[in-house]
């Protein structure tokens, strides 16, 4: 009898719970070796992409070195460039080598500026690049549509607008944040026209994003921004009135004003800021006459615009309120009268106030 036979003769007389755990150990051993074949496969895989990237990746450095520096005195292009182009032309036409080839004009690209950088987008369209980008606007997959507009705007493609516009409704907000870039990098203030019908939220790291784009601009031409400070969008109103602190539209006073009635707090807290910072001083009388209507939120954003634009009109007003029941807004108050009337600040001494009152007065006194 061999040694399996006894094995098996062995297997069949234990319980069943033990040949149950024999049966699974045997299974997890295979397992476990298939696991490690497969990842000594994958690895070896990876290492040879990445030797095979790397090996296509400075093939193509080198060519596009020879572009640019093979240069027609003449204009146009040169036959140096024109055997580039043609051996680039090949090699997008394989999807893998394609993407190498993209990731190396934007690597080279970013590394470039002036004429050179222009030269690279030039070389962009030549190969037809393009036109793979604009697949991708027709994909199913709203991440392959995302990368083709983020390509489009990395590259400057400027004719592809009216393609990369049909997703600004995209039900996606990474695809809709990447048509918004586009339009913001391409077209500066013109491409903000999709604020006129949003309806979907714009982030605060994406309005930083547009403002840090527009402020790349040389002799910048704000449009009119009325339209989106009326908008029913609050994000909407919240960018414009970034644009009108960033920019100094004063002349949206009266648009300015009306929105100290806005329903959003938000709204309300950029709003102060930017009233503060463009002097409108107009809007101090309303705010005091309906301050006792207001929340406690916009009472003491009144007070911090009243630290920037109170003259001696306010000082009765100013009077009347420090006393108020909120510490902030209190200490505001004394600190305002400080600056517009030291004598009567300091008459306050000769009230028998509360004792946080005192400390308020003897902190400010020595500020």
């Amino acid at each position: 009898m061999n040694k399996f036979q006894v094995f098996f003769n062995y297997f069949d007389r234990e319980p069943i719970i033990i040949q149950l755990v024999w049966m699974l150990s045997c299974l997890l051993f295979v397992a476990i070796i298939v696991l490690i074949i497969y990842i000594k496969f994958l690895r070896k895989h990876l290492r040879d992409k990445e030797e095979l990237i790397a090996k296509f990746s400075e093939k193509n450095e080198l060519l596009l070195i020879t572009y640019l520096y093979a240069e027609n005195e003449e204009g146009g292009v040169s036959s140096e460039q024109q055997i580039v182009i043609n051996k680039l032309k090949r090699g997008i036409a394989n999807k893998f080598k394609r993407e190498i080839i993209v990731s190396s004009l934007l690597k080279l690209r970013n590394e470039i500026s002036g004429e050179m950088a222009e030269a690279i987008q030039d070389l962009y369209a030549q190969i037809t690049l393009k036109n793979f980008a604009l697949a991708k606007l027709k994909n199913k997959k709203w991440d392959r549509i995302a990368a083709g507009i983020r390509e489009l705007t990395l590259f400057h493609v400027k004719d592809a607008h009216d393609e990369v516009i049909k997703h600004v409704s995209h039900p996606k907000k990474e695809v809709r944040k990447e048509v918004q870039l586009y339009l913001v990098s391409l077209f500066n203030f013109d491409g903000l026209i999709f604020l006129n019908d949003l309806k979907t939220p714009l982030s605060e790291w994406d309005q930083i994003q547009f403002l840090g784009e527009l402020q790349k601009i040389e002799n910048q031409q704000i449009p009119d921004i009325s339209l989106w400070l009326k908008s029913t969008n609050d994000y909407v109103v919240i960018f414009a009135l970034k644009l009108a602190k960033i920019y100094n539209q004063f002349e949206m006073k009266d648009v300015l004003i009306e929105l100290l009635s806005h329903k959003s707090e938000k709204v309300r807290s950029e709003l102060f800021l930017v009233l503060s910072h463009l002097y409108i001083v107009e809007a101090k009388d309303i705010l005091k006459n309906n301050f006792s209507e207001r929340d406690k939120e916009d009472q003491l954003a009144f007070f911090e615009l009243l630290d920037n634009l109170a003259d001696n009109n306010d000082e009765d007003f100013i009077v009347e309120h420090t006393h108020h029941e909120n510490f902030e807004i209190k200490l505001l108050a004394l600190k305002i009268l400080k600056n517009l009337n030291i004598d009567k600040f300091r008459s306050f001494d000769l009230i028998p106030p509360e004792s946080e009152f005192v400390k308020i007065i003897k902190f400010l006194e020595n500020n």
